[in-house]
């Protein structure tokens, strides 16, 4: 194998992930083979980006294309709307509280995957092969993976952005334990007679949040997590029986609702890999970390894993699969993942619980957070930026002499 095979970096999946990480390691100079279909058009899920993820973005040259398609998230509300006989106080988070003009991005999929296949199509340094990996072959040098229409590839590193039941990750010997949740979450836009002023509400109800996103104009994306069941029931609804149960649920904040055409259905489910890269293949998305839909961590998640692989491989160019690469990179993920799946986890469970325990720690969390506003300042950089709560707290301690 020559040694430009050796230094190839092969991506599996061509969702948001995929595709980022073929931008990405395309632009620091790696050649790239992505496998997986074209783009898929029919979502009708929108992804909140925050000011990082959108950076990477920004860098990759598809931001300022998809801005005039995304709305703005400025402020961001926690209503409790359980009847528990413990509930929390309403807690906001202000981006300008942390003198930031924004959280970050609300982007429709439609939009954004779109945008991301074209730049992908476009550029030099990435072969797109329009087709699934059949089977990997894995060995001691390159990662092998042989195609649906028979052809082969072969790579010093495979990169797994094939999704939550990663064949890639299943091929690398990585088990991963998944639980699904009694929840289901019904997807959809829709119009309301009020300006949301860039405001994203979460309330959090006995089976899981309601969480309306702004969109361009007086129109906002609803994610609606119930009992599998009644998201079947309410999907069946027609659309003025169903913007009245969305407009009883947001206790009428933003006036009529009228929603669109195009509901939608995902299961919910929570899986966490034994570890994050082995065997030539690395994970990133949701082949690394699948969780609930609770405050916005999904892709800003994966595009931190895409980033923090990119730079290891940068500095392992060449062979940039080996086991000490992957053994640095599934290192730099580890507390990242887990302390963010870790905290969307509990709080869904928290959500569930009928224990009086669990409300009371809930409530007495959110209350905190509502009423302290360094820690709320604290909440809202970690979550923008893992470990920048941490170096606030430490700046604002006092600078370390000879700094």
């Amino acid at each position: 194998m020559d040694h430009n095979d050796k230094a190839r970096i092969l991506i599996a999946g061509s969702g948001p992930a995929g595709l980022i990480a073929a931008l990405g390691f395309a632009q620091a100079g790696f050649e790239v083979t992505l496998v997986g279909p074209g783009a898929n058009t029919t979502d009708g899920r929108t992804t909140a980006l925050m000011n990082p993820a959108l950076k990477v973005l920004e860098r990759l040259g598809v931001l300022a294309e998809l801005k005039p398609q995304a709305a703005a998230l400025k402020v961001m509300r926690i209503v409790d709307a359980t009847r528990r006989l413990i509930r929390s106080p309403t807690v906001t988070f202000r981006a300008s509280e942390i003198g930031e003009e924004q959280f970050g991005l609300n982007l429709p999929n439609k939009a954004l995957i779109p945008i991301l296949a074209k730049a992908a199509s476009a550029h030099d340094g990435i072969h797109w092969l329009k087709s699934t990996v059949e089977s990997w072959s894995l060995d001691a040098d390159h990662a092998h993976a042989t195609l649906a229409d028979g052809s082969g590839v072969s790579a010093s590193l495979a990169v797994a952005a094939d999704g939550r039941l990663s064949p890639a990750r299943e091929a690398a010997g990585i088990r991963a334990f998944a639980r699904p949740y009694p929840q289901s979450a019904l997807v959809l836009n829709f119009g309301h007679r009020s300006d949301h002023g860039f405001v994203s509400t979460e309330f959090h109800t006995e089976t899981g949040p309601f969480t309306q996103v702004p969109l361009p104009g007086r129109r906002s994306s609803l994610v609606w997590v119930v009992k599998p069941e009644t998201a079947q029931e309410l999907a069946a609804l027609d659309d003025a029986t169903l913007s009245e149960r969305i407009e009883q649920q947001m206790q009428s904040m933003l006036g009529r609702i009228s929603v669109e055409p195009g509901r939608q259905i995902y299961p919910l489910s929570a899986a966490s890999p034994a570890r994050f890269a082995q065997n030539r293949v690395a994970l990133v998305g949701e082949a690394a970390h699948v969780f609930p839909p609770i405050g916005a961590q999904g892709l800003n998640l994966g595009i931190r894993d895409i980033d923090d692989l990119i730079g290891i491989a940068s500095e392992n160019r060449d062979d940039p699969g080996s086991s000490r690469s992957l053994a640095a990179y599934d290192t730099r993920r580890r507390p990242d993942i887990w302390a963010r799946s870790g905290a969307v986890n509990l709080l869904n469970m928290s959500l569930l619980s009928d224990m009086l325990p669990a409300q009371l720690a809930r409530s007495a969390g959110l209350n905190a957070l509502g009423s302290f506003a360094p820690l709320r300042a604290f909440f809202m950089r970690e979550g923008l930026r893992p470990g920048s709560g941490f170096r606030a707290i430490a700046g604002g301690l006092r600078k370390p002499a000879g700094h």
